[in-house]
């Protein structure tokens, strides 16, 4: 893995509201961010994320696990660890991530499933998706 990568994991790993401030250090200005909820583009609207999950999320915290990694292209396994509601929750997905020739990222995509990191979790709605999800299998 190179330097820049492993500092930019540093960062995610250790993210909060006082180091989200270091976003200019690890993404690009014209970066794309897509997850299962969101498609932005620019580092601001990035920033506004990370900013929301702080401000709805007790304690959320990114485990960074494998990393694969070919040029200036890489695929990161993570847990996302949070409180919601004073429920604990952890969340397994993905990251691809591609990097810009000055090593910021320029694209981060994130794969993970909504339904049973999120949609599960929900009282009336958890409880369909949970026996829709043993019919099919």
């Amino acid at each position: 893995m190179n330097d820049m990568l492993a500092r930019h994991l540093d960062w995610f790993a250790g993210l909060s509201p006082a180091t989200l401030a270091q976003i200019d250090r690890v993404y690009a200005a014209d970066a794309s961010f897509r997850d299962p909820f969101h498609h932005l583009r620019g580092r601001t609207a990035i920033q506004e994320v990370y900013a929301r999950m702080f401000r709805t999320l007790t304690q959320p915290r990114f485990v960074i696990g494998e990393v694969v990694q070919q040029g200036n292209t890489a695929f990161v396994n993570w847990d996302f660890c949070f409180a919601l509601h004073g429920r604990q929750l952890q969340i397994h997905g993905g990251t691809l991530l591609r990097l810009d020739d000055a090593g910021l990222i320029r694209e981060h995509r994130d794969y993970w499933d909504a339904a049973e990191g999120v949609y599960e979790q929900l009282p009336l709605l958890g409880w369909l998706l949970r026996c829709l999800k043993r019919r099919m299998a």
